[in-house]
């Protein structure tokens, strides 16, 4: 039986291991360095990180789905704001009209009754209601679209009829036959109008 010899081995860590060779130099099977465990305090370091990661992702969850109940109730906010909005506005627009629906009545009252059989002073009173009419809804943004002297224009006029007048330039406008109206710098019904063709 050859005769075995221990031998200290130290690694690059500064750690030993004994280990057992024959005399004749030859080891007997692998050299086996003792399995160390992983220290204590290194796993409860990794324990910690990963709680901490795991906290953060919780964090960071539970902001996300705050950010996203915050921006629902704006949205939901933001809606109800612009119809409340739009329900003043067009109070707004119904209260200015009112006076014209009283002036409307009073006339029409007024020809029922006898008291106004006078062609002229009617007209002067549906004239009246007309300026009243236009002054209301000019305080809230309605121009009426110019067609005198104009040239036609597809973006403000609707071209219904086609006329010859040699007097006039060709796509002149020769009469308007309705009038087309802006609202705040937004066509909300063009002229109706006859063009002047003289091909």
């Amino acid at each position: 039986m050859a005769e075995e010899k221990k031998v200290l081995v130290e690694n690059e860590d500064g750690d030993t291991a004994e280990i057992n060779l024959k005399a004749s130099g030859e080891t007997e099977g692998k050299i086996e360095e003792p399995i160390e465990e992983v220290p204590t305090d290194l796993t409860e370091t990794l324990k910690k990180e990963i709680e901490r990661l795991k906290n953060e992702l919780n964090e960071k969850q539970e902001r996300i789905m705050r950010l996203q109940a915050d921006f629902d109730n704006f949205r939901k906010r933001t809606a109800k704001e612009k119809t409340e909005l739009a329900a003043t506005i067009e109070q707004a627009f119904l209260k200015d009209l009112l006076p014209l629906l009283d002036n409307l009545s009073r006339a029409t009252d007024a020809v029922e009754n006898g008291e106004s059989s006078d062609v002229e002073s009617l007209k002067k009173g549906i004239e009246m209601i007309k300026q009243e009419t236009v002054a209301a809804m000019g305080k809230h943004g309605l121009e009426p679209i110019e067609t005198e002297g104009k040239i036609f224009d597809p973006n403000y006029h609707q071209a219904v009829m086609r006329v010859a007048d040699p007097e006039k330039e060709e796509g002149a406008i020769a009469a308007e036959l309705q009038r087309g109206y802006i609202a705040r710098g937004r066509v909300i019904r063009p002229s109706m109008v006859q063009v002047v063709s003289n091909e």
